[in-house]
């Protein structure tokens, strides 16, 4: 083994570690919540010492913030579809089929962020007021923006973006739900399509001109 090869090995393990980490705190938090959780619970299921735990994370709570991190990070890449878009059509199915592929592909993060914003986002409020409001007036500026323009029609700009989070986040929250009135084990890609196609159908025809 070279000395390059050499180092790049504990480097390597020790990502792997904390993705391990990080996808069982996320996977418990979404169950039971962050008071329902114990650093030996998650040491336990990965077999490994509290000791090793805290030396990756110092505290549950900043386990518990480095899972939601990793969530608002994945959310808030889908939020530049529409403030980047140069067509309303266009950025609001690409923005509706984004969140719709993170409700299918991470219900537990998408969990995790619900139990805390139900929550009145006690240890995570700070993160929101300094990165999501940001972005959520953005969006809103680029829809005003293209109705100044008459490409679309004024609405209620932000309540338009509560209707995207809200219908396309139930696919998450609820989805085990709609399976079971759907008589499925769990939602299928071609339910995550017809969704799609319905929710970005009546937005536009609420907006178009």
């Amino acid at each position: 083994m070279t000395v390059t090869a050499a180092a790049r090995t504990p480097r390597a393990a020790t990502l792997r570690k904390q993705e391990a980490i990080l996808a069982e705190a996320e996977r418990q938090f979404a169950r039971y919540g962050f008071e329902g959780v114990s650093l030996d619970s998650i040491a336990a299921v990965l077999d490994l010492s509290r000791q090793n735990l805290l030396y990756h994370w110092p505290s549950k709570e900043e386990l518990y913030r480095a899972v939601l991190d990793s969530v608002m990070g994945e959310w808030m890449a889908n939020m530049n579809a529409i403030t980047e878009a140069d067509e309303p059509e266009a950025a609001i199915h690409t923005y509706v089929s984004a969140k719709l592929r993170f409700s299918r592909d991470r219900p537990s993060g998408n969990a995790v962020f619900t139990r805390e914003i139900m929550a009145g986002a006690p240890r995570y409020q700070d993160v929101l007021k300094a990165q999501v409001m940001p972005l959520l007036h953005a969006d809103v500026a680029r829809f005003e923006g293209w109705a100044a323009e008459g490409r679309i029609r004024r609405v209620d700009f932000t309540h338009l973006m509560f209707l995207i989070w809200s219908s396309t986040q139930a696919y998450a929250d609820l989805g085990p739900q709609f399976a079971l009135y759907m008589g499925k084990p769990a939602l299928e890609e071609e339910d995550f399509d017809r969704a799609r196609e319905l929710i970005t159908g009546l937005i536009w025809r609420s907006l178009e001109v």
